[in-house]
């Protein structure tokens, strides 16, 4: 004869699947039809009827388990559901838990923002786990950003109030930030200087407007005015200083920014009085970018692969200006983990 359970202990019986008319579900069952289907059969909480005996079987259940849970104790559904609520923050939505797991998505367009201590910290924890996407770069809306899941099907409920401890302390550290969330785009409006004697001659066409263009209007900003120069420093300055004048959000400057004596472009920059916040960045394509401000304005020297190559590391720095982020060396500086996109 098996000893009674001890009085407010979590109870997980377990009963023959013909013995479960009646009795309600402790946690979602899955079936997978190979090429064509996976996902719930029966929710959490269903009350098993006669008729689902025999889908029960053909998912191969011959037991199920029935809970009673104990104070102190949390379903996964319910410990998961708990976590992304702690988490979410603005621009974030989140449905209802399956399988013990709950994903945060972005509700608008923006810059994702995930903080790496949080993650680890939860992570750190045990019985819970948090699952994100690598914070700091675009996201449309309706993304998945993240995604909580209980790991074991019953969660000490500490467990979870660790977890929102870890939340609270990071809001308090940073000024009641969001350790989740997604920072909306500004618009800018931009001003162009296509460098490079050969297409201000006209001897071959002009390729960077178009995909410039395309970069920005795809974000949400615009290509106000594209203008050209040859390659001469003092024509390049000047250009700059006429941007400045017009008041444009953002200055871009194509061509000219490699090693070859007749590139000027890095030059002209630093001539203009700009604060270089780097030329070059460990990522490729992108690796002859320059960043930097001039006036308080921020001003990119782009490479040659932003005409043809679909991310580069103007893809990676332009959303985070849009949103109104501080650019730092350290932070170009770590591009290169990870940075390899060929």
């Amino acid at each position: 004869m098996s000893n009674p359970s001890k009085p407010h202990e979590t109870v997980l019986r377990e009963v023959k699947v013909e013995d479960a008319v009646g009795l309600t579900l402790a946690h979602d069952l899955t079936q997978i039809l190979p090429g064509s289907f996976k996902g719930r059969l029966f929710s959490k909480g269903h009350r098993v009827t006669a008729e689902d005996i025999p889908k029960l079987k053909d998912i191969g259940k011959e037991h199920l388990y029935v809970i009673e849970l104990a104070p102190g104790d949390l379903h996964e559904d319910d410990a998961a559901l708990r976590l992304a609520a702690s988490l979410g923050g603005e621009g974030i939505v989140y449905g209802e838990p399956h399988e013990g797991k709950v994903t945060l998505s972005a509700a608008r367009p923006g810059l994702a923002v995930i903080a790496r201590e949080v993650v680890d910290g939860i992570n750190g924890l045990g019985e819970i786990a948090l699952a994100t996407i690598v914070g700091g770069r675009f996201v449309q809306a309706g993304e998945a950003l993240a995604a909580s899941r209980a790991i074991p099907l019953i969660v000490p409920e500490a467990k979870i109030a660790a977890a929102e401890e870890i939340v609270a302390r990071y809001r308090t550290a940073h000024g009641g930030a969001d350790p989740i969330g997604v920072k909306p785009l500004r618009r800018m409006r931009a001003g162009l200087l296509s460098t490079g004697t050969e297409v201000f001659t006209g001897r071959i066409a002009d390729k960077f407007g178009p995909a410039v263009r395309a970069k920005l209007e795809a974000l949400g900003s615009e290509l106000a005015e594209q203008r050209f120069a040859p390659d001469d420093r003092q024509t390049i300055v000047n250009h700059l200083y006429y941007f400045l004048e017009r008041r444009y959000d953002m200055i871009l400057v194509s061509g000219g920014m490699s090693v070859d004596p007749d590139d000027r472009t890095p030059g002209a920059i630093a001539d203009a009085g700009a604060e270089i916040v780097s030329y070059g960045t460990p990522m490729l394509p992108g690796s002859m970018l320059l960043f930097g401000y001039l006036e308080g304005v921020p001003i990119f020297g782009l490479p040659g692969c932003v005409m043809h190559d679909p991310y580069t590391s103007f893809d990676v720095l332009l959303p985070k200006v849009l949103a109104g982020e501080r650019i730092t060396r350290q932070e170009i500086a770590a591009m290169g983990y990870g940075g390899l996109h060929r």
